[in-house]
């Protein structure tokens, strides 16, 4: 059933958002009214660095959108960001969809959390959401949370049994407590699983606005350093600098462990497949559509919405045939994934 509680401008101009847009960063793409319920407006969101394309985090959050759109028939909207762009940029960016009557309005990353609750403030009948921050407390804000250290600690397990020169990689994009939750999960599981094992750790930026999440060239650099050093499986957990930690590892011959998408199934990644041994996947896309779904059927999300692997939010993808057939290294996975969900495993955040 629709909710009433849509924002009567949703009327508005079209040329107006187009102007408000352009202000505060580049459409990706919009639905026109002829091809919606009554013209009728739904879920939008803004990205994070990265954009989309990133075969990872960004193009997660589109896949939900894309889903509630076919479902809902109703006008989508999906925002680019800016280059060094400010709090009250991305703040500007999600009022101009509220104002257009988008709803619910989404930003993709923590780094959207002072604009959400700005935002948030000043279209109290629009519900927000927030994906990878639990700090916005609002009555109409959601914020869009995962275990992510449990499928990195899944992912420490594959490493750790698939490694032959018992030392392997990790690759974070910027040294921030979100990352530290992958690096933590990712370091235990290997650990757990094979003491003698070593991890190589590094981060390519202090912040994000130094291209941490968005730079494959940094990416394939650091992963080059730990397979000079021996490190023949690497795990990156840095948006589209993951590419470039892929394409190292595809020209190495050694294994690379995807993040946030499956990417072992990701067209523009489709010649480095045989080297993506597995991702640690966290599922955006589905958080992302079940926010649209809640204000939809009239009942808005809010508070904290975790995803984990008892939910089957975050999890580790099966798609390459070669892991998906390794008898061991799946029955390694299956009693840990077992261990954490009953609590007798429990993964480190920091």
């Amino acid at each position: 059933m629709r909710r009433i509680s849509r924002i009567t401008v949703a009327g508005a101009a079209t040329a107006s958002l187009a102007l408000a847009l352009s202000a505060c960063g580049g459409t990706s793409t919009e639905a026109s009214s002829s091809d919606s319920k009554g013209g009728d407006k739904g879920l939008a969101i803004a990205y994070d660095v990265g954009g989309k394309g990133d075969q990872s985090f960004n193009d997660a959050a589109f896949a939900g959108l894309e889903q509630a759109k076919k479902e809902f028939g109703y006008a989508t909207q999906d925002v680019e960001p800016t280059e060094g762009e400010t709090d009250a940029d991305k703040e500007q960016r999600l009022v101009s969809l509220a104002k257009q009557g988008y709803n619910p309005v989404i930003g993709i990353g923590y780094a959207y959390a002072a604009a959400v609750k700005g935002a948030a403030e000043k279209f109290p009948d629009t519900t927000f959401g927030i994906v990878d921050d639990s700090t916005v407390e609002s009555k109409n804000v959601a914020d869009l949370v995962f275990s992510e250290e449990q499928a990195s600690y899944l992912a420490g397990v594959a490493a750790a049994k698939s490694t032959k020169t018992n030392t392997v990689g990790f690759v974070g994009g910027v040294d921030i407590p979100l990352i530290h939750k992958f690096q933590a999960g990712f370091e235990q599981g290997v650990k757990d699983t094979n003491p003698q094992a070593k991890v190589l750790s590094q981060y390519l930026t202090q912040t994000a606005e130094e291209g941490g999440f968005s730079s494959p060239d940094k990416g394939k650099s650091a992963a080059e350093g730990q397979i000079e050093k021996k490190a023949d499986v690497v795990y990156a957990a840095a948006g589209l600098s993951g590419q470039g930690v892929i394409e190292a590892a595809n020209a190495n011959k050694v294994w690379a462990i995807g993040v946030d998408s499956d990417q072992y199934t990701q067209e523009a990644l489709a010649k480095y497949k045989d080297s993506i041994l597995t991702s640690a996947m966290k599922d955006v896309a589905k958080a992302v559509y079940n926010l649209a779904k809640s204000v939809e059927d009239g009942k808005p999300e809010t508070g904290i919405v975790r995803g984990d692997l008892k939910s089957g939010e975050v999890s580790l993808s099966n798609s390459n045939p070669k892991f998906a057939d390794d008898a061991e290294v799946q029955e390694a996975i299956k009693t840990a994934k077992e261990k954490i969900i009953s609590g007798e495993i429990k993964v480190k955040t920091s």
